[in-house]
């Protein structure tokens, strides 16, 4: 193993750093409110660093997402890659990737993830119809139920030219088409117009169709759908879907922390296969399900390291200035034992983030080592984000203060995909069947 970051991998991190250090500064921050933005995101995008995760995989964008947890910066860099660019490059038709990744990597288009917390069970089939838990798919005459998300196909079709929808907040408008999303950061804006025929990409040329099926149901909550234009949709039997935001109905949601989240209500919807109709998966191929949970589960793992990073920094510079009886606090073996416990919990998450990235960009199988980088931060992260408040005494009980943030992003990183009791009955049961894999056993 080796996690030394490849000279594109440094050159990316410092210059995220740099433009994090510049913009999200906590004056910007608490002028941001709950939502996000999009000076930064500008910024993000100009300097080229959506586009920059292609090539640099899933090592680099941990590294760039450390970045943006010391800071907390309020974009949805780590969505958009994640369900967006990652996503399509890596599970997504040859069509699809051509038409979808041009616009994912200007941030012209804005991507996030409607991934159940749980990871989702597959719903068992009966006869033509499978139910499971009120949600429903159909695909030429055959329906299926899962988990609040429908899908149908056959004779389905949507316009891409003249096409007005809203949400209720941000706009994006190419060649007389509008769209409207909740939220501030507005897509069409952070760079250039995508295309004549297509808001985001969703939409295929003009006259063929890119809809697959429609889906039905509502996700309680999903991170920085406020700002995006796409997202993409679990079903309960794992298969992937790309909705356009401007389709479905949003709702606001405020988090724990400041993800610019909200619900998401399908009804009829019309969606597209990720992977095509059949999907992509074979024998020997990931299924798109698990690579995109995977994927997930790391780089919010990286971010949630960068959160303990920020939290543990601002720790440590308060307890060296802050003295009592002319001592400084940074002095007490208590204050540092403390602050060493949290600097391991950090490294911890840190390095099995990185193992499972590295894995991953290596061709090597990371499911098992993505589930230890979860477990991590959500165990570790709360560990770490609650000492840095503690070693901060009262002025860490200050709802203002810029320690607090990182609370807030600690405790909502924790739960994110599945909380560390969940995550580790996943990996225990992962582990099992693999044992039982190796010795043949039924």
């Amino acid at each position: 193993m080796d996690f030394t970051p490849t000279e594109e991998q440094a050159a990316a991190r410092d210059l995220a750093a740099e433009i994090f250090a510049d913009l999200a500064t906590p004056e910007r921050l608490a002028a941001a409110g709950t939502g996000s933005d999009a000076e930064l995101w500008k910024a993000l995008c100009a300097a080229g660093l959506p586009g920059a995760v292609e090539d640099i995989g899933l090592l680099g964008l941990v590294l760039l997402l450390e970045e943006q947890g010391r800071v907390t910066a309020q974009v949805p860099f780590a969505a958009s890659c994640v369900y967006g660019v990652l996503a399509v490059a890596a599970h997504g038709t040859a069509e699809q990737r051509d038409r979808l990744l041009p616009a994912l990597r200007q941030g012209s288009a804005v991507a996030t993830g409607a991934f159940p917390a749980r990871g989702g069970v597959t719903a068992s089939v009966i006869g033509t119809t499978m139910a499971a838990d009120g949600i429903t798919a159909s695909a030429g005459g055959t329906t299926m139920a899962v988990d609040g998300i429908t899908a149908s196909a056959g004779g389905t079709t949507m316009a891409a030219d003249g096409i007005t929808a809203s949400a209720g907040g941000a706009t994006a408008s190419v060649d007389g088409t509008a769209a409207s999303a909740a939220g501030a950061l507005s897509v069409g804006e952070v760079t250039s117009e995508v295309g004549a025929s297509s808001v985001d990409g969703v939409t295929s040329a003009a006259g063929a169709s890119s809809v697959d099926g429609v889906l039905s149901g509502t996700v309680a909550w999903v991170p920085w759908l406020r700002d995006a234009s796409v997202v993409l949709v679990a079903a309960r039997d794992h298969t992937l879907w790309l909705v356009r935001v401007a389709d479905a109905q949003v709702e606001p949601v405020e988090l724990t922390a400041p993800w610019a989240a909200g619900r998401l209500v399908l009804d009829g919807t019309p969606g597209e296969r990720l992977g095509g109709p059949g999907g992509l998966e074979g024998p020997g191929r990931p299924g798109a399900y698990d690579g995109v949970l995977a994927d997930a589960r790391t780089a919010f793992a990286g971010l949630q390291a960068g959160v303990c990073a920020g939290s543990l920094a601002r720790a440590v510079a308060h307890t060296n200035e802050r003295e009592q009886f002319g001592r400084p606090l940074a002095a007490k073996q208590a204050v540092q034992l403390r602050a060493a416990d949290a600097y391991m919990d950090t490294e911890a998450i840190r390095v099995t983030a990185y193992e499972a990235a590295w894995r991953r960009d290596t061709g090597l199988p990371y499911d098992t080592h993505a589930l230890t980088a979860a477990w991590w931060a959500s165990e570790a992260g709360k560990r770490v984000v609650h000492a840095g408040q503690h070693l901060h005494g009262g002025a860490g009980a200050d709802l203002d203060h810029p320690v607090h943030r990182h609370f807030l992003w600690g405790r909502q990183l924790d739960a994110y995909l599945g909380c560390g009791s969940e995550v580790l009955e996943e990996l225990g049961e992962l582990i099992a069947a693999q044992d039982n894999s190796a010795r043949g056993d039924v």
